[in-house]
């Protein structure tokens, strides 16, 4: 098994990107998905929220009003960071739980750990691999715009609130930029996938007498393309 952390700024695309690695065979842990699930009514991470934050960010029928929730965050550093003390732990543990039945059922799956938070929570640093999903400022307003109904002020605030891409590329082995056509983020995925496996199959089938493998080399830095 191979566990690869896929981020990336809001709005940058990386969920298409993340699509694009299911079609072709990579099994995928959602951080974001595990989140909406952790906050379901009368669960655990749903109590402490509500006692957080109050009772107004729940709609009529106790749901959290996700919207309502980021208005709160995105304005507040301090509420941001209540937030994340919440939820950051209980979704580590689930990410650890799902990679952990994986490798159970299927231990040569290759896992893709979609989590924007993965550089910040420090979860980066139990992949083997990173990939940076990247596109500019310009281009992430836009789309927050045209999805979310913010305002260009509203979604800078919220892009601004996030570590900086160029921080993120830091800690990056491949990055994917987002700009270019679906056949152009296609052919970049299915490049990246190919390398991955390749490496996978060459650490699975290498004998005890090769010191280093390919997945702990350090980081191999690939440009954009």
């Amino acid at each position: 098994m191979a566990t690869i952390g896929l981020t990336g700024g809001i709005a940058s695309g990386k969920s298409t990107v993340a699509a694009e690695f299911r079609k072709l065979g990579a099994v995928i842990i959602d951080a974001d998905l595990i989140a909406r699930e952790l906050i379901h009514p009368h669960k655990r991470v749903w109590r402490k929220i509500v006692a957080s934050f109050g009772r107004e960010i729940q709609k009529d029928d106790r749901t959290i009003d996700r919207e309502k929730l980021s208005e709160k965050v995105f304005s507040d550093e301090s509420q941001r960071e209540e937030l994340n003390r919440i939820m950051h732990p209980e979704i580590k543990k689930e990410i650890d739980r799902r990679r952990k039945r994986i490798e159970e059922e299927d231990p040569g799956a290759l896992i893709l750990v979609d989590a924007a938070l993965l550089i910040e929570t420090g979860i980066f640093r139990e992949m083997e691999k990173v990939i940076v999903v990247s596109v500019s400022e310009e281009n992430q307003i836009r789309r927050l715009v045209d999805r979310s109904g913010l305002s260009v002020e509203g979604a800078k605030r919220r892009i601004r609130a996030q570590m900086p891409l160029k921080e993120k590329l830091k800690h990056a082995d491949y990055v994917i930029n987002t700009e270019g056509s679906p056949g152009d983020i296609k052919r970049r995925v299915r490049g990246i996938y190919g390398e991955l496996m390749a490496a996978k199959e060459q650490e699975d089938s290498s004998t005890s007498c090769s010191p280093v493998s390919e997945w702990n080399e350090g980081p191999k830095r690939i440009k954009e393309s």
